[in-house]
């Protein structure tokens, strides 16, 4: 299996939890939240988190970055680092019972989500279609 395909199947994997995130981020401001919601915005975030890191070790692998190029390394660690705080930061909310504050974080996280994609593929030097899913 090439290194651009085991990238797609680590975003492919994200699918599930980023719909999930996508439809909790829909839901109605000042509606009490659910103590599940805390549970589901953990588990999705970390899902999320954990293929990214994933993805991000088979594209610095490929390109070499442990062997020369520790920039991309950090430029790729900096991404990561920002998803992580923006997960945290949707899971407080959730715990706070947040709901408006929660979306907030949630959106935050699908969009740099997507970034981590174009970032790992910069680094690979693949052109691959995203597999992340887009707002309608």
């Amino acid at each position: 299996m090439s290194v651009a395909d085991q990238i797609n199947d680590y975003q492919a994997r994200c699918l599930a939890p980023l719909i999930s995130l996508r439809m909790l981020a829909q839901g109605e401001a000042g509606t009490p939240l659910p103590r599940w919601v805390v549970v589901e915005v953990a588990e999705a975030t970390g899902a999320v988190l954990a293929e990214a890191e994933a993805a991000g070790r088979a594209a610095l692998s490929a390109a070499g970055a442990s062997i020369g190029h520790p920039r991309d390394e950090t430029f790729l660690r900096v991404r990561l680092e920002r998803l992580a705080v923006a997960a945290n930061a949707a899971i407080t909310a959730a715990r706070a019972g947040d709901s408006a504050e929660m979306r907030v974080h949630l959106r935050r996280f699908e969009s740099l989500t997507s970034a981590i994609w174009t970032v790992q593929d910069a680094v690979y030097g693949s052109r691959r279609v995203s597999s992340t899913p887009r707002s309608a």
